[in-house]
């Protein structure tokens, strides 16, 4: 499951650039789902291999642990830095007297974006990796610069806009995928939003300065499922599965409970750290 989807949980992510003063628990969950859908990736390859393979890690182990995990995660992070570094300079230094970032296109910034993508992929990097490494790159060069904020409302509204249209369209599937849903895969799928998430997080919160309810916040707020719908879909071309329905109806229903459960609890929960605290959150 892919965890804390960067759009439908903005109500516990850090507000545009040049605000600051952002609470930890927003930081942590932004942190979250800017680097999850390229961490989540090397876990996907590992379920392609298990699928096609069997559970025989050793045949597969070194392999899946040298490409997928150690090469991959490090080409995305090199080809992100390298591809912010050089749009940084496209937007901010070059032309010196005519810099993109004076023209308030948002659209400039969003193809280099892509472009760092598509070229990390071509060199079997992984690409949300490369992305997320090139925005903190970007966001270094002349970090006080207005452009920041406009791309960020920019590539908000631009989310928005196309997590609109995937929910409409998983919304008019959703019967039909709940069809194929099993006792045993609602269970799983309860488990992990509500067990495992949890779990997974305080743990590897643990040493952290948070005390002990916002690091609760922080290790139940995550999962949404819409990346998960990415993921299902990539593993789908990759292996032929013997029953795939079910799989789609445990996705379809991960991202109904969790938007459903997340998406009216996390104002409370986030005002609840706000009166408790008596900072702004």
């Amino acid at each position: 499951m892919a965890p804390t989807d960067p759009v439908l949980a903005a109500d516990v992510q850090v507000g545009p650039p040049h605000e600051g003063g952002e609470h930890p628990v927003r930081f942590a969950l932004t942190t979250e789902a800017a680097l999850n859908d390229g961490l989540a990736f090397p876990f996907v390859y590992l379920g392609i291999l298990v699928a096609a393979e069997g559970l025989a890690p050793a045949a597969w182990g070194v392999e899946w642990l040298a490409r997928d995990v150690f090469w991959r995660i490090a080409v995305g992070t090199a080809m992100g830095a390298a591809g912010g570094w050089a749009l940084g300079q496209v937007l901010f230094v070059v032309p010196r007297k005519a810099v993109l970032a004076d023209t308030s296109s948002g659209v400039v910034a969003l193809a280099g974006v892509l472009l760092c993508y598509g070229t990390t992929e071509l060199v079997e990097g992984y690409g949300f990796i490369a992305v997320a490494v090139a925005g903190l790159v970007i966001r270094r060069v002349e970090a006080d610069h207005e452009f920041h904020r406009r791309l960020h409302d920019f590539t908000a509204a631009v989310e928005h806009a196309l997590t609109a249209l995937l929910l409409v369209a998983i919304g008019a599937v959703l019967p039909a995928l709940l069809a194929g849903l099993t006792l045993s895969g609602g269970v799983i799928v309860l488990a992990l939003i509500f067990v495992v998430r949890p779990l997974a997080g305080w743990l590897s919160l643990l040493g952290s300065p948070l005390e002990a309810r916002p690091r609760w916040v922080v290790a139940l707020y995550g999962i949404r499922g819409i990346g998960s719908v990415y993921y299902l879909a990539y593993a789908a071309g990759k292996v032929e599965f013997l029953d795939e329905e079910p799989l789609w109806a445990m996705v379809g229903f991960a991202i109904l409970v969790s938007t459903l459960v997340h998406g009216f609890t996390a104002g409370i929960a986030v005002d609840g750290l706000r009166g408790k605290e008596g900072e702004q959150l």
